[in-house]
C-alpha cells in the first residue's frame, strides 16, 4: 500500500470521528511492532520520531527505515516528525522525507513569538508539500536541553482559533490536562474546553501525553474532537517489562519478546482508539 500523508489519514479520521494512534520509534524492533499492529487490527498509522530521540536514532538511519516499512505496509501509515524546536533540525527533516513536521513553539518567549516561527515554517513546508502540526498551550512533561520540565499551560479556545488562521497550521496540539511520560497523580481532562476548541477550530486536533489516560479519557478525547493520539510511553514500558520478565533468554529471543509485547501494547491502543477496520 502507497505510503500515506498524516493528512489525508486525519482528513478522514475527523470526518468519521475516530482518533488514529502517532507512535514514536527509535529501532527496527519498533517499527516493526507498529506496523503488525495496524496490519493485525486493519487500521490506519501514524509513525515517526523527534527531536529529543535523535541521539538514539538520526534521522539518516531511522526515516529511511520507516519510510521503506510505510510503502511495504497492507495498511495505510505516514510518518511524521513529532516535538521539534530547532529550525536548522526541521529543515533537515523537510529535506529527508517525512509527510508531516511538528514545530513546538510552546518554549518560546511570548505567544507572538510562538506565532510567528510558527507561520514561517509552515510556510516554508507548505511550499515543499509538507503539512505542519503546532503547538498551542503547553502539555507539559517534557525536559529541555538544561533539564527545565516544561510547565502546563492550558490552551485558550478562543486563542486556538486565532493561531491556526494566523499561522496556517494543519494540526494542532492542545493542551486540556494530559502530560507528557509517567503521570504522579490521576490526570483530570478538561474536555468541555476540548469541545469548545473543537467548535472554533477546523483543523484536526492532536492530543500529546495519551501514555497513562484510562479507556474513558481516551473515548472522551475522541469523542471531543481529537484525531491525532501521542502514545510513546506506554509502549516502550510495555517492551521493558517483556525483556525484565525474560532474563533467561538470549539477546535475540529478549528483544523478539519485546518487539511482541509493544505489538500487543499498539494493537490495544489503535482498537481503542476507533480505527480498527478503517485501514
Amino acid at each position: 500500500m502507497a505510503l500515506y500523508t498524516m493528512k489525508e489519514l486525519l482528513r478522514e479520521a475527523k470526518r468519521e470521528g475516530y482518533g488514529i494512534g502517532y507512535f514514536n520509534a527509535v529501532n527496527l524492533e519498533m517499527v516493526r511492532a507498529y506496523i503488525s499492529a495496524a496490519e493485525e487490527c486493519n487500521s490506519p498509522i501514524i509513525i515517526g520520531t523527534a527531536e529529543a530521540l535523535l541521539p538514539v536514532s538520526s534521522f539518516s538511519w531511522i526515516v529511511p527505515l520507516m519510510l521503506d516499512q510505510a510503502k511495504r505496509a497492507r495498511v495505510p501509515v505516514a510518518v511524521h516528525l513529532d516535538h521539534t524546536y530547532s529550525f536548522d533540525i526541521l529543515m533537515q527533516a523537510l529535506r529527508i522525507g517525512f509527510g508531516s513536521v511538528m514545530y513546538d513553539g510552546s518554549r518560546e518567549k511570548s505567544h507572538e513569538e510562538n506565532v510567528r516561527k510558527s507561520a514561517e515554517i509552515a510556510r516554508i513546508a507548505h511550499g515543499m508539500g509538507v503539512g505542519v502540526e503546532c503547538e498551542l498551550g503547553s502539555v507539559g512533561g517534557l525536559a529541555d536541553g538544561s533539564g527545565q520540565e516544561d510547565a502546563m499551560i492550558y490552551t485558550e479556545p478562543e486563542d486556538a482559533r486565532d493561531f491556526v488562521e494566523q499561522t496556517g497550521a494543519d494540526f494542532l496540539a492542545v493542551s486540556i490536562g494530559t502530560v507528557h511520560g509517567v503521570y504522579k497523580a490521576e490526570p483530570r481532562l478538561d474536555i468541555p474546553r476540548l469541545e469548545k476548541i473543537h467548535g472554533l477550530v477546523d483543523v484536526p486536533l492532536v492530543l500529546h501525553g495519551g501514555s497513562g489516560l484510562s479507556d474513558e479519557d481516551f473515548r472522551n478525547t475522541i469523542a471531543g474532537g481529537i484525531c491525532k493520539v501521542n502514545v510513546y510511553t506506554d509502549i516502550i514500558l510495555a517492551g521493558k517489562k517483556a525483556m525484565e520478565d525474560h532474563p533467561e533468554l538470549g539477546y535475540t529471543d529478549t528483544i523478539l519478546k519485546a518487539e511482541n509485547a509493544m505489538k500487543e501494547a499498539t494493537a490495544l491502543k489503535l482498537r481503542l482508539f476507533g480505527s480498527e477496520n478503517r485501514g
